[in-house]
């Protein structure tokens, strides 16, 4: 297994017979892993930590975009179900 500085790109052929190296380079020396199949990239081994950060990130945007969608119903009220299924013709 080559290193790199942050993201290491690995095949999976390599990665296969590394998986424990791999897992403790990316829990412990906070690197990521990209495994490539045909010199495509196609999943990414990242740290817990690595993970709960990108979730909270998208936890903020859905936040930051339901404040968004409530404030529009504020602003522009609702329709009801059974109008949008007439509109719709369903």
């Amino acid at each position: 297994m080559t290193t790199q500085s942050h993201s290491e790109e690995i095949p999976f052929s390599e990665a296969r017979s590394h998986l424990a190296e791999i897992a403790n380079q990316v829990a412990y020396a906070h690197k990521r892993a990209i495994l490539t199949r045909k010199g495509k990239k196609l999943v990414a081994i990242v740290s817990i930590e690595d993970l709960e950060t990108l979730e909270a990130i998208e936890d903020r945007i859905d936040l930051e975009d339901a404040r968004e969608a409530l404030a529009d119903v504020k602003k522009r009220g609702t329709v009801s179900w059974e109008s949008l299924k007439r509109k719709l013709d369903l």
